[in-house]
């Protein structure tokens, strides 16, 4: 799986100032997994407390921001998001700007979850 880069798409999203936002090019590449404990590498989550309970939703939103936001590969989003689940949560995510607009231009289907 390839990102979309500023070049791909004409325009630059960012997740932050210097950081561009990383796209998967498809929602059904992204198999992560759906329940369990995940723990976050250091270089997506600086705190010690880096272990998340899918099971607990608000577990669940937290680390899907961070990974979203955090990462610069798009190994990260293949196997810690789900395409699935993240189609379910996208509302209740709180992303930067940049990271959101990426998304839902890449994945329209986005928009209307």
């Amino acid at each position: 799986m390839q990102a979309l880069s500023p070049t791909a798409t004409g325009v630059a999203f960012v997740a932050r100032p210097g950081r561009p936002a990383v796209v998967a090019r498809t929602l059904v590449e992204l198999a992560g997994p759906t329940r369990g404990v995940v723990e976050l590498p250091v270089r997506l989550m600086w705190n010690a407390e880096r272990t998340f309970d899918l099971a607990d939703p608000d577990q669940l939103l937290w680390m899907y921001e961070n990974v979203l936001r955090e990462t610069t590969r798009t190994e990260d989003l293949r196997v810690l998001i789900n395409g699935r689940t993240l189609r379910r949560v996208w509302r209740l995510l709180n992303l930067p700007r940049g990271v959101r607009q990426a998304w839902e231009s890449r994945h329209r289907g986005l928009r209307a979850a």
